[in-house]
């Protein structure tokens, strides 16, 4: 597992050297980066405005790669080639749900996401989908209205799905007025980003801050999703978001190689309901011990009611028990490697 040799060298901007000699930067991309859209020009124009479909695997990713493009020299000073660009979490994990299947319909009643012809389909039925557009739509808006994309907060517009339209918002203006304090925090992000007296530990303060307030606004609207899947899926995806809220607290720093080499740790595939961690055959050692242990930890948190998460927010508070923390998560995943 890549992480950083210290939580000093993160601040820094140093990264894994010997991580970097051996892997070609485009072997850390998510799947099909380089054929998705880099520029606001690859996207469709009508009445002067940029329109884009996010229920199209490569049209969502698209913001992303526009955003990474457009936030790149703010991270210049950091590491050449943007690699420390605390953004590449959000495509990463967007492609991690795209490979493993999981942003095609689960109910099957429909071939979107699936070969022929539908693999490229982003399911609005799809949970996973659906909370990542609130970690797409609202921080690429946000970026658009914060000044930082170079163009005004009215020539964007993203496509609705198909069904269920009242969920989400599809321009800056209706963003602000349905998810007005996340598109706060998205934006305060891209202000203290432009900050010249900025560091790396706040800005991952303010990355995790936005991030988590998006989540928040999502997870109560896509509950019913939970019944198209098997029960040991449906329970992954409240441990995820549980696990997502610790590792909030602990400042995670979502950078590239970081979460490139984090990912492995991840189901590879949807889960079906004879799949019970931490025996699951065609998944790694590690992958099991990972998947098994998040769902200890959003057992742990229910039957506490969220006491075990309070007691580990403020004992993540100091900058030296983070830093021990994510050594300590290093050793662990080494020893499995």
């Amino acid at each position: 597992m890549a992480f950083l040799p210290s939580w000093a060298c993160v601040i820094v901007g140093c990264f894994f050297a010997s991580l970097a000699e051996a892997s070609n930067f485009s072997d850390l991309y998510p799947p099909l980066w380089e054929e998705s859209p880099g520029q606001f020009a690859d996207y469709s124009v009508e009445n002067g405005k940029y329109i884009i479909n996010p229920w199209n695997y490569l049209e969502r990713m698209g913001i992303y790669k526009i955003l990474l493009n457009q936030t790149a020299g703010y991270f210049a000073k950091l590491a050449p080639e943007n690699e420390l660009n605390v953004l590449w979490g959000l495509p990463l994990q967007y492609g991690w749900q795209y490979s493993s299947g999981r942003l095609a319909d689960p109910s099957q009643k429909t071939n979107c996401g699936y070969k022929p012809g539908g693999d490229l389909c982003v399911s609005v039925d799809s949970w996973w989908a659906d909370m990542n557009y609130f970690l797409s739509a609202l921080p690429f808006l946000a970026a658009v209205d914060s000044g930082i994309m170079g163009i005004s907060s009215d020539q964007v517009v993203l496509l609705p799905p198909p069904k269920d339209q009242m969920e989400f918002c599809y321009d800056v203006s209706t963003c602000h007025s349905s998810f007005p304090e996340t598109m706060s925090k998205w934006n305060a992000f891209y202000q203290y980003l432009q900050s010249p007296f900025c560091n790396f530990d706040n800005i991952l303060k303010y990355l995790w801050a936005a991030h988590t307030s998006s989540l928040e606004d999502a997870v109560k609207k896509f509950e019913d999703r939970y019944e198209y899947y098997s029960k040991p899926e449906a329970d992954f995806e409240r441990s995820w978001y549980t696990t997502v809220e610790y590792l909030a607290a602990l400042l995670f720093p979502t950078t590239l190689f970081i979460v490139h080499d984090f990912q492995k740790v991840l189901p590879p595939r949807i889960l079906a309901a004879t799949d019970v961690a931490p025996y699951i055959s065609n998944f790694t050692d590690l992958q099991n011990t990972v998947l098994f242990g998040i769902n200890i930890l959003y057992d742990v948190n229910k039957y506490t009611d969220s006491a075990f998460l309070t007691a580990w927010k403020i004992l993540m508070k100091t900058a030296d028990t983070r830093a021990l923390t994510l050594e300590v998560f290093e050793i662990i995943l080494n020893m499995f490697n």
